[in-house]
């Protein structure tokens, strides 16, 4: 019984400490707004077995300068 208890304890111990640190990465991505001209989008993915990510990417706020992404640089002949 008391092998089961220690077992225990200790998957709590862990289990909060792996929490612990993915909430800390978490937070240091989410309030990156040190360019006024660029939006910081987030996308977050978790799969419920353990694995995910998370990646976060700027575009522009101006409408036109976000338009010139999607035009090619060269133009077909």
């Amino acid at each position: 019984m008391s092998l089961f208890v220690s077992v225990l304890i200790g998957g709590i111990v862990v289990l909060a400490t792996v929490l612990a640190i993915v909430m800390q990465r978490a937070g240091q991505t989410e309030h990156d707004d040190t360019d006024p001209d660029y939006h910081t989008l987030r996308s977050d993915y978790q799969s419920g077995m353990g694995g995910g990510s998370v990646r976060t990417w700027k575009v522009p706020k101006d409408p036109q300068e976000y338009a010139q992404f999607f035009v090619p640089r060269k133009k077909p002949k």
